[in-house]
């Protein structure tokens, strides 16, 4: 019998990395986690590349400035550029709002293959000022809103509602990026 798990971890010539996007709070972490332990990919939070400089402005109410945010974009793309060389596929989270973000994160990088989790603004809303243990809080979401550009045609990637239990999300996210 084949372990799918070791299989699937197994370095390959063509990897595949996810960027599973959207605003904070439309349910990028459980996606992403999700497609990490069906595929056994690495996962990474795309959060975790932020500088405390960063979190410490987010956590006060401020919004991330474009300057704010190239150095995190650079770092997500470095672990993916690490990812693609060793051969592994992964799959990290990052709001990637704008298609200029998108840019810097696949230049370079042909692997790379969004997900953009939609989901209502209203359900965003009250999913952020019920969450605990986060430093966005829900005043920002208007200025996510403001500066998302979803996904153009030309770019490699897909998208998906948030509605219905987190199983079922996940299986709408495998089944439209063919996993």
């Amino acid at each position: 019998m084949v372990d799918e798990t070791a299989a699937a971890r197994t370095p390959s010539a063509d990897p595949e990395v996810i960027i599973v996007m959207g605003v904070s709070g439309s349910g990028k972490s459980t996606v992403a986690k999700g497609i990490s332990a069906v595929m056994g990919w690495e996962f990474a939070e795309g959060d975790d590349f932020h500088s405390e400089a960063n979190v410490a402005k987010m956590r006060s109410g401020q919004a991330l400035t474009d300057e704010d945010r190239w150095p995190w974009l650079e770092s997500i793309g470095s672990w993916i550029s690490a990812k693609e060389a060793a051969g592994e596929s992964a799959v990290v989270t990052c709001s990637a709002l704008r298609r200029a973000y998108r840019d810097l994160l696949r230049r370079g990088r042909p692997h790379v293959r969004f997900l953009h989790v939609i989901a209502p603004a209203e359900v965003i809303r009250d999913r952020m000022e019920h969450r605990a243990g986060h430093y966005m809080p829900a005043s920002l979401l208007p200025s996510q809103i403001a500066t998302l550009e979803p996904l153009e045609e030309d770019e490699s990637g897909t998208s998906v509602t948030n509605e219905g239990t987190p199983a079922q999300v996940l299986d709408r996210a495998l089944a439209a990026l063919g996993l």
